[in-house]
């Protein structure tokens, strides 16, 4: 049910029209003067009711039938000040809009893994226009940074390098925002991504040194800490550091198997199949990867983009099997680029560079293929 926060005579009149009463029926329905009715319907938005008719106000809301509710948001969603164009804003947005904007969020979130990008920017920009941040109490305000930081994500998964830069900003102002509320996992959760954002920047050192530091902060999930062990571990790996990159990511391994989360499980032998695989022992590589590709579900986009990556990766390393590997790096191309993955696309194009040299196979043991 709709509520509001503080009663302007634009609410008053969307009220009167819900409840379906003449300006004098509605008078005295409240027990105010008709005059004063009269004030509300001429001046709307730029007139206020005294703070005892504000109660009676939301009196007379509270008893309102459900669909005396719908009306009422219809009309106020379709008054918005008529000199302006727009709906003039209280200086607390009502109740329900702030429930909308939550709901909005969430389905931002799924939009985002699923990788359907266009969806999640439609909704974001929805509430990011609507509202300046100074116009927001302390709940507007968690909604606000929590669609900064997805308006971040949004732009690291499609991964463009001015995305990329795009990405930073937004979630340098949702940690600043997060940091005035007082909410240290959101802080923390943000310095997490900016790490990931290092880390596709190229920035491999500094982004392991970060994911070593949030692996142990408490103000993370179990989960969290889990995921920055194995990023330590990716970075590292990316960096020429296989062998500790390897035990990193066992670690981080055993974490998501002590936390019954087995996508994330099969994710991290993806990424220890492809650090073995860069470290030359293909017998494990491929031992991993088909863990990871018998146990994940690689529903989305990015998911198969990612896991048919990371078979054409060590199917090329293997004379037998290169040309396989070539056609799944094919397909992964094809599906990065109708998803809009920017960076996944660039890191098959550098695949495919070095394929294009002389092809040196990896030493591997009796056995693989």
């Amino acid at each position: 049910m709709a509520t509001v926060h503080h009663w302007t005579g634009l609410e008053a009149r969307a009220l009167r029209l819900a409840l379906r009463l003449s300006v004098r029926a509605f008078a005295d329905h409240l027990g105010v003067g008709v005059r004063t009715v009269s004030k509300w319907e001429k001046l709307r938005a730029s007139t206020e009711p005294r703070p005892d008719t504000q109660a009676i106000l939301d009196t007379a809301l509270a008893r309102a039938d459900a669909a005396a509710h719908l009306r009422f948001e219809t009309f106020l969603s379709e008054a918005g000040g008529s000199r302006t164009g727009r709906w003039a804003t209280p200086a607390a947005p009502p109740a329900w809009e702030y429930e909308s904007w939550a709901d909005d969020l969430d389905r931002v979130v799924v939009a985002l893994s699923q990788q359907d990008f266009t969806f999640a920017e439609c909704l974001l920009s929805r509430w990011q226009s609507r509202f300046k941040s100074a116009e927001l109490d302390e709940k507007g305000l968690y909604l606000f940074a929590r669609s900064t930081a997805l308006f971040g994500d949004l732009k690291r998964y499609r991964g463009t390098p001015v995305g990329l830069l795009s990405a930073q900003h937004s979630y340098a102002g949702a940690r600043a925002v997060f940091m005035h509320l007082g909410i240290p996992r959101r802080v923390a959760q943000l310095d997490l991504s900016h790490a990931v954002v290092m880390e596709m920047s190229g920035k491999l050192e500094t982004a392991a040194r970060a994911y070593e530091s949030l692996a142990v902060d408490d103000r993370l999930s179990a989960r969290d800490r889990a995921s920055a062990r194995l990023w330590v571990g990716t970075a590292l790996s990316k960096d020429g550091e296989h062998d500790y990159a390897t035990r990193v990511m066992t670690a981080a391994t055993r974490d998501f198997e002590d936390l019954a989360e087995p996508e994330d499980w099969s994710v991290a032998h993806q990424k220890l199949a492809l650090a073995r695989r860069d470290a030359g022992d293909l017998t494990a590589a491929l031992r991993f990867l088909d863990i990871a590709c018998t146990t994940g579900t690689a529903r989305s986009p990015m998911q198969r983009v990612q896991l048919t990556t990371a078979q054409a990766h060590i199917f090329r390393t293997d004379p037998a099997t290169r040309d396989e590997g070539l056609r799944l790096l094919d397909e992964a191309a094809q599906i990065a680029a109708q998803s809009d993955l920017g960076h996944q696309l660039r890191s098959i194009e550098a695949i495919r560079r070095t394929c294009e040299g002389a092809f040196k196979p990896l030493h591997h043991r009796p056995g693989s293929r």
